[in-house]
């Protein structure tokens, strides 16, 4: 699987050209699902699952690039449903675009529903829009902690071997300094990338490549 990991979506060209060089063909010649379950757990988290699908998002631009095609996978409702029913529009999709919300409660509906263990097996581009970046890690930090699973603890998905402090310096996010992300990276084993809105993070057989028209800083342990 190839991946965009965005901060803020597809917000300039420099990340547009990265999402059509990992396509493969133009965006509207390509089948999209959506999933927006990471927004449930956070407050108004309603609202901004709509306003993700219905493409009502110009500050964080996914659904609304101009898909041939799109559709809703709803991870919650998935392990009530014979994989059936909505594998083959899996297989099928050219790209997932994965909504921002609360990281953890993203990562135990992908363990849940199925999709966490066919990820790696997919021909589809993953795009991830903050929360959804996040759970490529190994891990996400404890300061990214809010919902949290049964199990405890701060790890994700680990399909690839970095971790992401998404929105730098943003206006309305006075706490994501990067005095802030240094300390957040210092308390992880593992190469962590702070990046703003501006910055993406392209991923092809394990390499990744950051492509930005703004700013981001990598730690390293």
């Amino acid at each position: 699987m190839k991946f965009l990991l965005t901060s803020g979506g597809i917000k300039n060209n420099s990340i547009h050209n990265a999402l059509l060089d990992l396509l493969g063909k133009p965006i509207a010649e390509a089948n999209a699902l959506c999933i927006p379950t990471a927004s449930y757990a956070l407050p108004g988290g309603a609202a901004m699952a709509w306003n993700f699908i219905s493409g009502r998002e110009p500050d964080c631009p996914m659904c609304e690039l101009g898909w041939k095609s799109l559709g809703v996978l709803e991870l919650t409702a998935l392990p009530s449903l014979d994989e059936t029913v909505w594998l083959p529009a899996l297989r099928q999709a050219d790209v997932l675009l994965v909504n921002g919300g609360d990281p953890l409660y993203l990562n135990y509906w992908m363990r849940q529903s199925g999709v966490a263990g066919l990820l790696p097996s997919l021909a589809a581009v993953y795009v991830g829009l903050s929360a959804g970046s996040m759970i490529m890690a190994p891990r996400i930090g404890q300061d990214f902690v809010g919902w949290t699973p049964p199990s405890g603890g701060d790890e994700t998905l680990g399909l690839v071997d970095f971790a992401m402090f998404p929105h730098l310096d943003h206006k309305d996010l006075p706490e994501n300094t990067l005095a802030n992300a240094e300390k957040w990276a210092a308390g992880l084993p593992l190469p962590a990338y702070a990046l703003d809105d501006e910055t993406a993070i392209k991923v092809v057989d394990g390499a990744a490549e950051v492509i930005s028209e703004g700013h981001w800083k990598l730690f390293t342990p």
